[in-house]
């Protein structure tokens, strides 16, 4: 590992897969390092969303789930990649009418035991199944899936221009993709106010509600290190989506890139 520290904003996926937040780790690393990230804040993880988005993050979802437009037919399955909780995939569920499947996968156990112990006390447990694996070798045949969703984990991928070929892989002809990740602020004086708060509020946010205020400073950290909206139009296009568009969401604190299976 090298102290290395680059604050600089990836404009590739490949800058994503040794970059530990700021720091530089060694090739092969930063998987272990996200894992014990996650291990930590699982229990309160979609309550520190509600504090690092002020509450915001319900909407975004929301606005996501909308534009994937789950059927009401039961035949109708999609895939949500880094929602171990199950946040995403419940409102899939209910916007179906509890119709449509989810399947969740996430790398990591507790985030799935969260998950799982929601859906059962929801009534979603037959709508919903859990799979522990790693989203660079999804274990599904090839055209699966009507949509595939992942919302704030895509950063999070050590590898991700490999994770977003296997989406490609796994989503049936006329599949759409859906990745709602935090992004560049594009509104003056909007910049300014989140960086302050991300940098100064968070990680203590952190600390008060988990005990754990230096995995808070990892993900305000990834958020800045993650490629702008137009830099991750472009690698959603190099994994073989066509149509790759993507909406601001509150002045591009986050945004929502969309793109199809041809």
């Amino acid at each position: 590992m090298t102290s290395q520290r680059d604050s600089s904003r990836a404009r590739a996926a490949g800058e994503m897969s040794t970059a530990y937040g700021f720091e530089q780790v060694a090739e092969g690393q930063k998987q272990e390092k996200v894992d014990t990230v996650f291990h930590s804040v699982a229990r309160r993880y979609d309550l520190m969303n509600d504090f690092m988005s002020a509450g915001v993050h319900r909407a975004w979802k929301s606005a996501m789930v909308a534009k994937a437009a789950p059927s009401k037919h039961a035949q109708w399955h999609s895939l949500d990649v880094a929602g171990g909780t199950g946040d995403v995939a419940f409102r899939i569920v209910e916007a179906s009418d509890r119709n449509a499947h989810v399947t969740v996968l996430d790398i990591n156990g507790s985030m799935l035991e969260v998950g799982r112990e929601r859906a059962q006390k929801n009534g979603l447990a037959a709508n919903v199944d859990f799979v522990e694996a790693n989203a660079e070798e999804l274990p599904f045949n090839d055209n699966t899936f009507d949509a595939y969703t992942v919302a704030f984990g895509i950063r999070n991928v050590p590898r991700m221009d490999i994770a977003l070929r296997e989406a490609y892989r796994v989503l049936k002809p006329g599949g759409q993709i859906l990745c709602l990740e935090f992004s560049e602020v594009d509104v003056p004086l909007l910049d300014r106010f989140y960086d302050a708060w991300s940098f100064n509020a968070i990680p203590r946010i952190g600390k008060m509600v988990t005990g754990d205020a230096e995995s808070y400073q990892y993900l305000v950290e990834s958020i800045r290190k993650f490629p702008n909206q137009q830099s991750f139009a472009n690698v959603l296009r190099e994994a073989g989506f066509s149509r790759v568009d993507f909406r601001n969401m509150t002045g591009g604190i986050a945004a929502l890139h969309t793109g199809w299976k041809t």
